[in-house]
């Protein structure tokens, strides 16, 4: 022990802190996404951060998918999933409606309210890894690429359900489930690492300075190429090249990620918490009408410092310990009283 910082570098650590990292970009992204429209620094910023963190994001949950697959662990975690979509729709739907008086808001589960998409993917991220256990893992990775490009050409609105998203996404899902450990055990110290580094912020200073952008729905995953305003029958090299992009701005974005535990472990350990709750911030945020007071780029470090404080807040134990029964429910309680019921009814 070190000031509270445990010096042991082991693999877990490192995914922890990734996920802990991955989860502040969420919060600077959706707290910059109102001024992306005015300044041009901070739709910089936002799409430098959309080239990686979903797919990255992505692959870290893949990794974690691992030792909770299969078996009575695998239906545990889809029946938690499930509820935690449940409950979540359902609660920001109601703020939806009671605070901020949407108009014609109705409660749908087949539409995901803004960040839930994740949870609705996630589901079926690991019932289509479920049904191909039986394949070799290169196999499974290039039917994940097909598919993430032949979603594109369905004619059906991408959004549903996180349709788009999910076939879109499933190949990261699919690279840290099969890859993610030997990924991370070729990741070494030394001027490699330091040159991956310099060439991600050299990434985010290019597009500071007016470097070249696609549409943020190409990065986004939620739409097919005909919303896209594509209708070329070769409009699936296009997701091939945004594959690309987002690769290499993940594998260099790696270089950020310390290897030893730290309290940065210990907050990455916390991080649905930040996911699930951070949305109520961010949609009073917005509708406080704070975001129209600012009137200059110069004000982007005050929000990307509080969206940094926000998640470190949202990540503190007494947090888990308030939240926990809503975050992550106790099925074993549900399954007692069903098991209860259904003795008495005989």
């Amino acid at each position: 022990m070190n000031g509270g910082i445990r010096l042991r570098d082991d693999q877990e650590s490192f995914f922890y802190n990734l996920r802990f990292l991955l989860i502040v970009c969420v919060l600077v992204g959706n707290a910059l996404e109102p001024l992306v429209a005015r300044f041009a620094e901070a739709e910089a910023l936002f799409f430098w951060i959309y080239t990686f963190h979903m797919p990255l994001f992505v692959w870290v949950t893949g990794y974690f998918a691992k030792p909770s697959l299969r078996g009575t662990s695998g239906r545990s975690t889809l029946a938690h999933i499930a509820l935690q979509y449940i409950l979540f729709q359902s609660l920001y739907s109601l703020m939806d409606y009671t605070l901020f008086h949407t108009p014609h808001m109705r409660l749908s589960f087949f539409a995901p309210y803004l960040l839930l998409w994740f949870l609705a993917s996630h589901f079926c991220w690991r019932l289509l890894l479920r049904l191909t256990l039986s394949w070799k893992p290169v196999h499974r990775l290039t039917a994940s690429i097909l598919l993430g490009v032949l979603a594109g050409y369905m004619p059906v609105d991408g959004f549903w359900l996180s349709f788009s998203r999910t076939f879109v996404f499933l190949p990261f899902f699919i690279i840290g489930y099969d890859y993610g450990s030997s990924i991370r055990s070729r990741l070494r110290s030394g001027w490699g690492r330091r040159f991956a580094a310099i060439f991600s912020a050299g990434m985010l200073i290019w597009l500071l300075l007016g470097g070249p952008r696609v549409a943020h729905g190409w990065l986004i995953g939620n739409m097919t190429y005909m919303e896209l305003g594509h209708r070329e029958w070769y409009a699936g090299f296009y997701r091939l090249g945004i594959y690309g992009l987002q690769v290499v701005s993940a594998a260099v974005f790696l270089a950020w990620v310390p290897f030893m535990t730290s309290r940065m472990t210990e907050l990455g350990r916390r991080t649905l918490y930040v996911f699930l709750l951070h949305g109520f911030i961010v949609r009073l945020a917005v509708w406080s009408g704070i975001f129209g007071q600012i009137e200059s780029s110069l004000y982007i470090p005050v929000v990307i410092a509080a969206a940094l404080l926000f998640a470190v807040s949202l990540a503190h134990p007494a947090v888990r310990q308030t939240f926990r029964p809503l975050v992550e429910p106790d099925l074993t309680r549900f399954s007692l009283k069903r098991h209860h019921i259904f003795k008495r009814s005989a």
